[in-house]
Formats: structure tokens, C-alpha cells, sequence
């Protein structure tokens, strides 16, 4: 499985651009992704906050994680604004009957695919031998476009679950 995504982020965004991670219950069909697609694309190109035009980017990676960000540098992102993503969001949700506000479900690279296992079950996944320190996590926890290139996808051991790993190598979740 191909990783690499940084290159597809546009270069010209602030590293403080302010990001949103909504990850998918389940993979996008190819139909399903091109029209989610669009409807970013036009979601971004009217994208207004305080009636001043946004600096947006919104693509899906990965078939499973729509990824907004915008550039607070020409404009700050203000209560409508977030209404307005909170609506489109849970529109896609209602249109393609999927989840994309499950922040207990994480999501790993298991044998080269992106796996969902619900917080409840990481432990299980450790003790038989899912996931380790050096699975790779989507901390879909990431602020701002510097910590996306950066800190998205990263081993267990150096993602918050990580702190909760002991020296055995369990983790108290």
C-alpha cells in the first residue's frame, strides 16, 4: 500500500492551515469517491466565512478519509463556517449511509490495508498480534496542515495510544 500523500497537498497553505479529518465507516466506492469529490470541490469553491471568501482544500485519501483544510491566513473560519462543513459532512453521511463522525473506531495499516478497529478492541488487537508499537496509526487528531504532512500517519508507539503502552507492550485503554 502506497502511503505517500504530503505531495498531494497543495504547497501554498499556511503550515497552521486549520484541518478536519472525517473518517469513513467503510471505503468509498470509485462512483461514490468522484462525486463525494465534487461535492468538496463545490463545497470549497463557495466557502465563505464572515462573507470573506476561504482558502480550502478538500480531497478523500485513502478511498476512507475526507480531509478538509483551510488557510486561516486569509480568512478565519467562523461559527456559520463550521455549520456549514458540520451540514455537507452530514449530508455525505445521510447520502451514502456511512459514518464519518466516529471518533471511537481508530484506524491502522494492517497487512497493507487500512483497518478499523474500535477503541474497545485495541487491546484485543495487541494481544493477538493485530497491532504493535510499530503499526502505523491514523491519528486523525492532527490541528493543522504541518501536523497532517507530518504526524497522520505514524507508528502506535508514537501516537497518543503509545503513551499508554507499558514496557510489556500492552496498552490500558
Amino acid at each position: 500500500m502506497n502511503l505517500e500523500y504530503a505531495h498531494l497537498i497543495p504547497e501554498d497553505f499556511h503550515p497552521e492551515s486549520k484541518v478536519w479529518i472525517y473518517q469513513c465507516s467503510r471505503m468509498f466506492g470509485m462512483i461514490e469517491a468522484l462525486k463525494i469529490e465534487d461535492t468538496l470541490n463545490s463545497f470549497v469553491a463557495d466557502w465563505k466565512s464572515h462573507g470573506a471568501p476561504v482558502k480550502g482544500f478538500a480531497t478523500i485519501f485513502f478511498g476512507r478519509f475526507i480531509v478538509l483544510m483551510a488557510d486561516e491566513t486569509v480568512a478565519t473560519i467562523g461559527g456559520c463556517s463550521m455549520d456549514n462543513i458540520s451540514r455537507m459532512i452530514k449530508s455525505i453521511e445521510d447520502e451514502y449511509k456511512v459514518s464519518l463522525l466516529d471518533r471511537q473506531t481508530l484506524a491502522f495499516v494492517i497487512k497493507d490495508k487500512v483497518e478499523l478497529l474500535p477503541l474497545q478492541q485495541v487491546q484485543y488487537g495487541i494481544d493477538n498480534n493485530f497491532i504493535d508499537a510499530d503499526t502505523l496509526y491514523f491519528n486523525n487528531l492532527v490541528m493543522n496542515n504541518e501536523q497532517l504532512k507530518n504526524n497522520w500517519i505514524q507508528p502506535v508507539k508514537m501516537s497518543w495510544l503509545g503513551k499508554r503502552y507499558n514496557m510489556l507492550g500492552s496498552v490500558n485503554v
